[in-house]
């Protein structure tokens, strides 16, 4: 659903988790180190923001199917389940995770961070890496069309059809940087603080449809825009989502040790096909 002004977008790759893989812009700072005994809940009690504590942030509300019933600490939806899986190969139980409020655009922002990673569809774009560090990927992303039912678009989106259409979506988006970068439309795209904003914005016809990524737009036109749907998802362009976290925190290495083993014992794959097996068969258009 998110990122800065950069053009990116991937689907659920069981096996290739990048985040929204992501071993390069999202790779570890130079010199960071985490050998198996360095990477033990005791060896890293000092890089973390509260001692004992695994600190995770997210933005509110949240979501399905990252999160369910808008409560992150329940570990259900996507984002949480891997959240706590991560925590579990680190050491924390689930009563040492705490959930920490982050605005999404605060997230990615230079500085320090009150928080050990943020978890919230975060797409890693060289820009935003420049200001936080990110993990490896735990998921990758492809950006789809949410429009209203009987609307042009439904049935004409040829690439020479997009480009007459007028599209909107949130600021600092991977999905706006999509529209401009790869739809590239006759018409600016409009431009809205919050998603929410640009989902009222097309149920009143300002906009001809909005952009997202395909688990976050199946949910829109499912559960949110009534008489929407999702027209269809774009072929990848290699948008994945990341762990975030401040700029050059060891901590990372020790978390992408945790992925990269969630991602061999197949936890990371029994997650996607229990959160995310959906958007597995959405029919690909081209942009």
């Amino acid at each position: 659903m998110r990122a800065v002004l950069l053009a990116a977008a991937a689907v659920v790759a069981a096996a290739g988790l990048a985040a929204c893989g992501s071993s390069s812009a999202g790779s570890p700072a130079a010199g960071a180190s985490g050998s198996a005994a360095s990477c033990s809940k005791s060896a890293i009690q000092g890089e973390l923001f509260s001692r004992g504590t695994l600190t995770v942030a997210t933005d509110k509300p949240v979501y399905p199917p990252w999160f369910q019933g808008n409560n992150p600490s329940n570990g259900k939806g996507y984002e949480s389940a891997v959240a706590y899986a991560v925590a579990k190969q680190l050491g924390f139980t689930h009563g040492q995770v705490r959930w920490a409020y982050e605005p999404f655009n605060d997230s990615y922002a230079p500085g320090p961070k009150k928080f050990d990673f943020d978890v919230n569809e975060v797409s890693v774009t060289p820009q935003r890496a420049t200001a936080v560090t990110f993990s490896n990927s735990y998921y990758d992303v492809q950006q789809a069309i949410v429009a209203l039912k009987g609307t042009p678009i439904v049935t004409r989106h040829a690439p020479a059809d997009l480009k007459g259409y007028v599209f909107g979506d949130q600021i600092g988006t991977t999905s706006l940087a999509f529209i401009t970068s790869q739809i590239q439309p006759t018409h600016q795209p409009k431009v809205f603080q919050t998603l929410n904003v640009a989902k009222e914005a097309l149920q009143t016809h300002q906009i001809a449809a909005l952009i997202a990524d395909t688990p976050t737009a199946q949910f829109i036109s499912s559960s949110e825009i009534p008489h929407s749907l999702m027209v269809g998802q774009f072929p990848s362009t290699g948008e994945h989502f990341g762990l975030l976290f401040r700029k050059g925190n060891p901590l990372v290495t020790c978390v992408n040790k945790a992925l990269a083993t969630l991602k061999a014992n197949g936890t990371l794959a029994a997650l996607q096909k229990q959160y995310l097996q959906i958007f597995l068969t959405v029919p690909t258009i081209k942009p």
